[in-house]
């Protein structure tokens, strides 16, 4: 009885981390500078991994497969944060300024996105 709504639920899961994977993805393309894609990169990172993990370890049960799984997710929550936060010090270090509305009017870019 209960085994069709972890199933269900699951799925949902799998399905929401899956959309918020693609569309990082899609953020990480049109973005136009680093820290943008940065922002639309590691949200995306941080949430997708917790709900398709999350929905694994829903179809799993309860094992020692969903133990390993827990231990990937934590590794992730930690590592992906970290990561975008040293690639930004890192830009800005090497000064590199982000895109703003001035500077696409100054480089000849068109506005039709504001």
């Amino acid at each position: 009885m209960i085994e069709p709504l972890i199933t269900l639920i699951s799925a949902g899961m799998l399905l929401t981390g899956g959309a918020f994977a693609v569309i990082g993805g899609i953020g990480v393309v049109r973005f136009p500078d680093i820290y943008t894609r940065l922002h639309a990169g590691g949200v995306t990172d941080t949430i997708a991994p917790l709900l398709i993990v999350g929905g694994l370890v829903l179809q799993s049960g309860w094992h020692q497969l969903s133990f390993k799984l827990l231990l990937i997710l934590l590794f992730l929550l930690f590592t992906t944060p970290t990561a975008s936060h040293a690639t930004a010090r890192a830009a800005m270090a090497a000064g590199i300024e982000p895109v703003t509305r001035d500077r696409r009017r100054a480089s000849g870019e068109s506005s039709s996105n504001t």
